[in-house]
């Protein structure tokens, strides 16, 4: 059985994730830790509930996604892994983190890279990674089919989709991916955004004005 906790960090209000089985064996997913106190608050709550974590995976590494890999690979050993697009935006945090006047801690590099379709084992979770990309070339949204989740990123939030405006963003290639990738997904499927509240599948079929446009 997958468990998950939310912890919304960061100027940004970004939502990182962390997943467990009932062995306690655990990913941190976008970890967005930022300060002192959010360090700490992830910190204790693996802790407190014996977790061993083993994967920190990248959804895609804007700034807000990534502040926390330094801590995570300090703390616990792990490198971050992503799609291998995704190199450019960890490169350039020092300009990013310049650009909206954000401290910064530089994220080590991923050496591992995720593909679509790629399956991923954590303890007795298994992910697929569906590549999703148009909020940046990279995006990766993480589905558990048993468990009827995905973790999409920035690609798609409740009644609205990821900014397209950022570097090597493109809205024309968010929309197919939503469409072609996560709206065929079973309408039951929960989605955990990268900001902002979950939503389902379904609700967002019918809900999305991104998706449905008035015409």
């Amino acid at each position: 059985m997958m468990r998950l906790k939310s912890f919304t960090f960061n100027p940004f209000q970004q939502n990182t994730y962390l997943i467990w089985d009932d062995d306690g064996i655990a990913a941190i997913i976008d970890p967005g830790n930022h300060s002192s106190e959010e360090h700490k608050l992830l910190e204790q709550f693996i802790e407190s509930h014996q977790l061993k974590p083993e994967r920190c995976l990248l959804t895609h590494a804007h700034l807000d996604h990534i502040f926390g890999c330094d801590f995570i690979y300090n703390r616990y050993g792990l490198l971050p892994e992503s799609h291998k697009e995704e190199l450019f935006f960890v490169d350039r945090m020092s300009h990013s983190s310049a650009l909206y006047g954000v401290p910064f801690e530089q994220s080590p590099r991923p050496v591992d890279f995720l593909e679509d379709e790629e399956k991923i084992t954590i303890g007795s979770i298994h992910l697929t990674c569906l590549h999703t990309p148009g909020h940046s070339p990279g995006s990766i949204s993480f589905y558990n089919e048993s468990a009827n989740v995905v973790i999409s990123g920035d690609a798609l939030f409740l009644q609205s989709i990821g900014r397209t405006d950022l570097p090597m963003g493109d809205y024309d290639t968010l929309i197919h991916s939503i469409k072609a990738r996560l709206m065929t997904l079973p309408e039951k499927t929960k989605v955990y955004s990268g900001h902002g509240p979950s939503t389902t599948i379904g609700f967002e079929k019918i809900n999305n004005p991104f998706l449905n446009p008035v015409k």
